[in-house]
């Protein structure tokens, strides 16, 4: 079995925190590939290495001198090499890297906090560097060129066996630095996975997994120890991620689970990222919610719409000419509501309504604001009948309002609409009839299995 580990900035912070990376990967020979962040936050009142980096760029930008400043990012790493007794040359690197710096791309300059930890994190696990500017290739419109990637990759596996690989950046054909976005560090480890054909793809974080609703709102919420891609992208929409997005899609469409994990407590279970569950296992029927606030909703009446073509189209046209994304658009015989978020249209509303007004001569438009957007999310609802109106059930009688429903053609989640005001008496009225403890029975041949899908062990 091969196993992927990518840790991020949070779990390789200082030298106590490299010493729980050694730990987790001596402890399990399959994790023969490692991935890391730059150094992240040692206290919550710290900087990570790459904002000071920016902050580099900054004062290159402006001229000003940003000498002091890597001499401090500098004492970072030095201070690690010193407390582990490793070797490398981390003042005389960052001599260079100071002597260099105006002639360096902002991205190079920006890509260095992930070397540094890198080649650190190689010589204290005895394993190979090896440089993402190397093998990560990027096309010049910026999307990842997974050929020649994959076979640099491979040659390099062929050439070195195990190595530590830095996250976050790679190069373009002529050799030029190019970062992912932020957090782009979960998705060189996921391309990395891809390319060798691991077993799993494990990511390490300061978290032991997703948890099943915001603690902010619930107390001690449980951590869901299976979920399913799909069910990830439903939460991960409202807002609940512990993981780059761009990260899944790598691993998922070639059958890598991905396993989230605590660096800080790794005996912990964590949450495994897969398309199915195993036979016969019991689950929870409501796997999370998420949710967030301060949406708006544009409602159009209009007599006959139902025999009108293109009138939803229309609207949407309008919408689209002022740059606002669509959230969600449920429809009735004779109605139909467009969703979006607020801050999106806090100076252009009333021009849209004025528009809509023009083009689709309605009978009517409504616009209600402070609105709340809740996801209830389970693959396993449509296993138990009745459940929508269980949930709806629960918050009527809890005196909630629903001021909209929608829910998605997979039948893995319920979208409700509720006001601000009752957000977080709602996302707690489900969580405690739903989400803390009912179980259902999962059929053998689950469903959904893809052919050929990896299991991890």
């Amino acid at each position: 079995m091969i196993k992927v580990a990518k840790f991020g900035g949070s779990s390789v912070a200082d030298a106590e925190q490299f010493r729980k990376v050694k730990a987790i990967v001596e402890s399990d020979p399959d994790r023969r590939f490692v991935v890391v962040s730059a150094v992240g936050r040692r206290f919550s009142d710290d900087n990570k290495v790459t904002d000071l980096l920016l902050l580099v760029n900054a004062h290159i930008k402006y001229h000003v001198d940003c000498t002091s400043l890597l001499r401090e990012i500098g004492r970072r790493y030095l201070d690690i090499t010193e407390k582990l007794g490793l070797a490398f040359p981390v003042a005389e690197r960052f001599d260079e890297l100071i002597d260099q710096v105006q002639s360096c791309s902002p991205e190079y300059v920006v890509s260095r906090g992930e070397w540094f930890t890198a080649q650190l994190m190689a010589e204290y696990l005895g394993k190979p560097f090896l440089d993402a500017r190397d093998v990560i290739i990027f096309h010049h419109d910026g999307k990842i060129d997974l050929e020649r990637t994959q076979a640099r990759i491979r040659e390099a596996v062929q050439r070195l066996g195990d190595f530590v690989l830095p996250g976050f950046y790679g190069s373009t054909v002529d050799g030029t630095v190019k970062l992912f976005d932020r957090g782009g560090g979960d998705i060189s480890g996921a391309i990395l996975a891809r390319c060798i054909d691991a077993n799993l793809y494990e990511n390490w974080t300061d978290v032991s997994g997703f948890l099943s609703a915001d603690p902010r709102i619930v107390d001690n919420p449980r951590t869901i120890h299976r979920i399913t891609f799909d069910e990830m992208r439903e939460l991960s929409y409202l807002g609940a991620s512990v993981l780059q997005e761009d990260s899944i899609f790598p691993v998922r469409e070639v059958g890598i689970p991905i396993q989230i994990k605590n660096t800080n407590q790794p005996e912990k279970r964590g949450t495994m990222i897969r398309e199915t569950a195993a036979d016969g296992a019991r689950e929870h029927l409501i796997t999370g919610i998420a949710g967030k606030r301060d949406f708006l909703a544009v409602h159009v009446q209009k007599a006959h719409m139902s025999s009108k073509v293109g009138i939803v189209r229309r609207a949407l046209t309008v919408v689209e000419d002022y740059g606002v994304s669509v959230e969600h658009i449920p429809t009735g015989v004779d109605s139909f509501g467009i969703v979006v978020n607020g801050a999106d249209v806090q100076d252009s509303i009333y021009s849209i309504v004025h528009d809509l007004q023009k083009e689709l001569k309605p009978d009517s438009i409504n616009v209600v604001d402070r609105l709340a957007l809740i996801s209830v999310v389970g693959r396993n609802m449509s296993r138990r009948a009745g459940t929508s109106g269980r949930v709806f059930g629960v918050l009527g009688e809890a005196g909630i309002n629903i001021r909209m429903i929608t829910q998605s053609s997979q039948e893995i989640s319920i979208i409700l609409g509720v006001n601000n005001a009752d957000f977080e008496r709602a996302i707690t009225c489900i969580y405690d009839k739903f989400v803390a403890g009912e179980m259902v029975e999962i059929p053998q041949q689950g469903e959904g299995q893809p052919t050929g899908a990896r299991r991890a062990t």
